[in-house]
Formats: C-alpha cells, structure tokens, sequence
C-alpha cells in the first residue's frame, strides 16, 4: 500500500489581513514565536506523514521555499505546487493529483491551528484508515460561518452543509480531511458553487452518499484555531505564548516532532539549534539535543 501523502493549502490572498498580507503570505505570518505553516506542517508530521505538498501562489513560492526548503532539516520530504487562482477548497486535490499518484492523502489548512491532549493518537488512527475519508468536527459559537454537521437521532452523519443559516448543530469541520486514493476523480465532479468555488462540502458529500466518511468529533480537552483575521490571529499567537511560557514546551516545532519521531539525530537537531541561538526557540531545541 502506498503511503499517504500530506497537502498543505496555503494559498490565496489573505484579503481579510489586509494591509498586512499585501506584501507577505498569510501563511508566513509569525503566531507568537514561529511561522504560522510550522503549525499545519507539525500537524501532519504527528500522523507520521512525510511526503507532504504545499500549495502556494506563485508569487510566494520562493518564499515558502526559503522558509521550509525540500523539508530534509527533518527528515521529510517537500513539494511545491502552484495555485493559479483560488477556487475552493477541493480544487487542491486536481492541483496535487500528480503529486499523490493515486494515494491516500491527508490535506491542513495552511491558517488552521490544532492542539489537545490525544491529538496524535487521533491523526495516527485516521491515517490507518485506507478506504473512504475522515474528517473533525469542532463545537463552535457561530457554526453558520463554517461547513456544519448533522446528526441523526442515533449520533451518525446524517449531513454536511455549507455557512447553513439554521445550523443543524453547532459542530463544524475544521480544516483537516483525511482523504482516500479517489479524492481527486471525486474533485473533478464537483460543480463550482454560486460563489464560483469548488466546495470542500460537496467534495466531502461523495464519500457520505457511499456511507465511507467519518467524522471525529474534538471535545473539549482541543483547540482548533483559524488565523484568518486580525482578531484570530493575535488570540491564536497568545494562546500558543500562553501555553509555552507555562508548560515550558513548544507547540508546532517540526524540530522537536521530527526529532521525536527518530527522522533526525541529536547532532541534525543540535545543527539547527545552533542556527537558532539567539532565540527562545533554539534555547528549547538545544536543550532536547542533549544526551541525558
């Protein structure tokens, strides 16, 4: 069986960030102490992903790339797709069909943020999982702004409707969508939406129809974050500084997970320490560098 592959979405034009993404990706914002990607890409690292594709524009791509180069710093390996235009969420499995070449994929939000206790032993899970798709669901206040879930009277899917004006409950998909091999033949039957995007929901709705789509619901030891505008993107900076500076560990270091994974060595890991000397950052990897 083929491994699955890993996408990263981090296109579009932040236009709800404006002015300050009108120079910068969105995605290469720092949250706190890190670029915003670091938290999508630790995500996927935590399900044991190593091969992973980030879908940028084609004006940031250069910059992603001497951010994050081909990902061999730990151990894994990256590629870069471009994004054209942005026309929804599900145009990023036509984008990457060639990349994943028939295999499983599991696709993060480049602005989305996850953190609870058992987070990987939920990816690891839905990442054993070959045939149909997972996705989370998340309680929110406002569930009319994301794509909502609903249930039957037994507790299964019943449903997945988009920015619903009556939210058949108050649980939304978040930004995570573990996928099988026919999610791009899938993507290519989807129509665009009166909005002129090609919908995630929709997509998403292929796999309910055949009775293969899975939906983990993250109660309430999880935060799920979306850094999409000025007010979500300081709440999620100071949750993540609150977080560290009490519990004196990161959040979304793929230094630390690769690390942790054994993709590298305490001598890599002490490499890139030193790199990062001056920092908080480094001080907190050098120290996980050393032999007990």
């Amino acid at each position: 069986m083929v491994e699955r592959k890993g996408i990263i979405l981090a296109g579009g034009s932040g236009t709800r960030l404006y002015p300050v993404t009108m120079g910068i990706s969105k995605q290469l914002l720092p949250v706190f102490n890190k670029p915003m990607i670091y938290y999508p890409l630790t995500v996927l690292m935590l399900a044991g992903i190593r091969e992973i594709a980030i879908i940028t524009t084609a004006d940031d791509q250069p910059q992603f790339q001497r951010l994050l180069g081909d990902g061999s710093v730990w151990g894994i390996k990256l590629e870069y797709i471009i994004q054209p235009s942005p026309d929804g969420l599900a145009q990023a499995y036509l984008l990457a069909e060639d990349f994943l070449a028939g295999a499983s994929s599991a696709m993060v939000l480049g602005d989305n943020l996850f953190f609870g206790h058992g987070l990987t032993e939920s990816l690891v899970v839905a990442n054993a999982k070959s045939v149909g798709g997972t996705v989370f669901g998340y309680r929110v206040a406002d569930p009319q702004r994301y794509g909502v879930v609903g249930f039957g009277k037994d507790g299964t899917v019943t449903s997945l409707v988009e920015k619903p004006e009556n939210p058949l409950s108050d649980y939304a998909v978040t930004g995570l969508y573990f996928l099988d091999g026919s999610a791009p033949a899938r993507a290519r039957s989807v129509k665009p939406s009166v909005r002129g995007e090609l919908e995630i929901t929709n997509l998403l709705e292929t796999y309910l129809a055949d009775g293969t789509l899975a939906v983990e619901l993250l109660g309430r030891g999880y935060a799920w974050l979306d850094t999409g505008t000025h007010a979500s993107l300081l709440d999620a900076g100071n949750f993540v500084r609150t977080l560290e500076e009490r519990q004196g560990m990161l959040v979304g270091s793929p230094d630390e997970i690769a690390h942790s994974q054994g993709w590298i060595s305490d001598a890599q890991l002490g490499e890139r320490a030193s790199l990062f000397a001056k920092s908080s950052y480094g001080h907190y990897i050098g120290q996980l560098a050393k032999p007990a």
